[in-house]
Order: C-alpha cells, then structure tokens, then sequence
C-alpha cells in the first residue's frame, strides 16, 4: 500500500540545496523525487530517544523526514553514553528530548522537530500519535510498548517497533488494520505478544547489561523500515519477526499471523 502523509502543513518543495543534500536518494529509481518529497511531507513519532531512538533518530533527520516528533520523559546521563549517541557529555542533566532536538538540527536543519517530555501511556497515546503519520517504537519496556501498539491500531497509524537484549534484538513491523495479499488480516502486537511476561521476569538493561553496538544495529534497521513505509519502497516487516543475533552473528526471520478474533 502506498504511503499517503495524514498532514501537508510543509510544501514538498525540494530546494537546490534539498536536492544536492538527498541526491544519493534521488538517484534512486525506487525512490526519485516523488519519494524524496513523501518524505519531506511526512510526520513521524519516535517513541523513546535512548539507544535504539537515538539511530532512528539521526537517520530520519538525514534521509529528509520533515517533521520528527520525540517523546522521552527522561534525563541524559553518564551511562547513557556508551549506546545513546546522539546524546553526548555536554548533554548530562538535559532533558533527553532536548538533547535529540538539538542534535536532529545538527544533523539537519530542516527537519522539523516536535518534543514531548512526557511517558507515552495509555492515556494520552492516542492523542499523541493521532497528530503523526507514522510511529517507531524503541521504548524499553512493556507498558509503553503496549500502549503504544494499541493506539496505533486503533488509529490505524504503521507502527515500526524494535527490542533488545544483552546481545540480541528483535524488529517487526505492525499494520492490523490491514488485510495481506491473501485477504487475511494482518497479525497485531498482541497476536504476536498476548501479554506481558510477569513483572521481574526480565531485567532492565542497568540489571542485566546491554552491548552498545547493538541498539546502533537494531536503531538503524528500524528507521529502514520507517523510510520503507513512507517511500512506498520494497516489503516492510508485517506479519514477520527479524531476530539478530549479535554473538553468531546471525539474523534469522519467523511469520506469525493473526488471531482468530
């Protein structure tokens, strides 16, 4: 299905210098112009600026997304760092959605950033996402996760969302507001996790560790998936399990489908 932006508030007008700064996409015959300007046009909401939103975060802002929403309720600080590299020394005690704005107009300048300093609950999911075209996910922990899921498809908004572990990660991309080729309706978040493990099953990363690189590979894939979904481009992760195996250097992808409902 081809991308088609909920808000035009930007002309998709390429500069010269837009051109010059996007011409390795240009050139592209799958993405040309016309993908280039769906680009500019589009709104996305990234859910999270740690260690997987901070490579969403700057390779949205480089591809030429017009406006990126960040939502984080957190803090930079010192062991952030060694994952969060959008983030940097100069950062520490700032507000993490101030950190990414700052950086996203390093980066550049005219992408367009909205901050929300707020947790995304299920409370005000739905009024937040309902501005935005398309979401990424790189929270780290259940609730929002769900939280997240569920208003999206209730708002039938593309929802990219990644996790990871130690040394592993795991991608997909959510669209259950959709029907698949074979007229079946497309699997959600819940069809692929009822429920949440119980509480303390699974550490955090300050319990357990997490291996820096490994939020920049999982990161940058998820904004491949973003840029798919915008540019109307080759076959987002729908109804598909992407699980990267950082040790054994290994990726391994699984189906899963929908529920009877």
């Amino acid at each position: 299905m081809l991308y088609l932006p909920l808000m035009d508030q930007q002309s998709s007008f390429l500069s010269a210098e837009e051109l010059e700064r996007y011409a390795r996409h240009i050139v592209l015959p799958e993405i040309g112009g016309p993908g280039q300007q769906r680009l500019k046009r589009a709104r996305v909401l990234v859910v999270g600026a740690g260690g997987l939103g901070a490579p969403l975060l700057a390779y949205l802002a480089a591809a030429g997304v017009g406006l990126i929403g960040v939502i984080d309720d957190d803090t930079v600080s010192l062991s952030n760092l060694q994952r969060q590299v959008i983030h940097e020394t100069a950062s520490l005690g700032m507000k993490k959605v101030e950190s990414a704005a700052l950086a996203i107009r390093r980066i550049n300048p005219h992408a367009r950033v909205e901050q929300h300093a707020v947790r995304l609950d299920a409370a005000n999911a739905q009024t937040i996402i309902g501005t935005y075209d398309v979401v990424a996910d790189g929270s780290d922990n259940f609730a929002t996760r769900y939280a997240v899921a569920d208003a999206c498809a209730a708002l039938a908004r593309p929802l990219a969302t990644a996790a990871v572990g130690r040394f592993d990660g795991t991608l997909t991309v959510l669209k259950p507001y959709e029907t698949a080729k074979d007229g079946r309706p497309n699997p959600s978040y819940r069809d692929l996790f009822p429920g949440p493990p119980p509480e303390g099953l699974v550490p955090s990363c300050a319990e357990a560790g997490i291996l820096g690189a490994l939020t920049g590979v999982l990161g940058t894939l998820l904004a491949m998936e973003v840029i798919k979904i915008i540019a109307g481009i080759g076959e987002p992760l729908v109804g598909r399990l992407l699980m990267y195996d950082a040790l054994g250097a290994r990726f391994e992808t699984i189906s899963y489908a929908a529920k009877a409902r």
